[in-house]
């Protein structure tokens, strides 16, 4: 093995072994370093990041006159003008009323349209297949969907509104929390074995 590659192993070993030795015999002078080096490695990739994002899409706007690109070297500019006179106390919590207004609305809008994007995209699967997997969950997103709308509706008794919330409990929290739960301990297990095949060498995602 050359050094070109046997150095990032090395490193890679060395570090995670140091991160492991301090979180299994509870060494907080270790932990500290460990994780200062990392937030520092972190945020010096995150300011590369971004410096090579504005570059990529200042270029593109200059030379190929792209509006969205355009916009986001403007959004971007006008964020950090905003954080810069907000610590210089020119402004009073510009970023915050930026996202408040900007960014917030955004995110509900992409997210109320998410159900109705998964609802197409499973009434695509049930045309290519019909198997009782797609079934079910066409028939589960219909449910939800008819019934978050029915349980805000001030048209139907009582009665019937308290049995619609019970059926949205049972789904939510019932049905729909142990297909989670069951994600996260894979994600878990998943992140564990990666973490493992880094530690020994298996895996080398610092090479790609």
């Amino acid at each position: 093995m050359n050094a070109k590659k046997g150095i990032p192993i090395f490193i890679a070993i060395l570090f995670g072994g140091l991160t492991l030795l301090g979180l299994l015999f509870n060494l907080p002078a270790l932990n500290s370093l460990m994780l200062g080096w990392a937030g520092f490695i972190a945020g010096f990739a995150l300011l590369l990041g971004i410096l090579n994002l504005l570059y990529i899409h200042s270029s593109r706007t200059i030379k190929k006159k792209n509006l969205y690109s355009a916009i986001l070297v403007f959004s971007m500019l006008a964020v950090f003008i905003l954080a810069v006179t907000d610590n210089m106390g020119l402004t009073d919590n510009g970023v915050q009323t930026t996202f408040n207004w900007v960014l917030a609305p955004l995110e509900a809008a992409l997210a109320s349209l998410l159900a109705f994007f998964l609802l197409f995209a499973g009434f695509q699967m049930l045309k290519r297949q019909r198997t009782i997997w797609s079934i079910l969950f066409i028939m589960t997103a219909i449910l939800l969907l008819v019934s978050n709308a029915l349980a805000v509706s001030t048209l139907l008794p009582q009665n019937i509104n308290q049995i619609i919330r019970q059926v949205q409990h049972v789904i939510q929290n019932i049905i729909v929390l142990a297909g989670v739960r069951g994600l996260l301990i894979g994600i878990a297990l998943g992140a564990i074995l990666l973490s493992i095949r880094i530690l020994i060498g298996l895996e080398r995602p610092y090479n790609k």
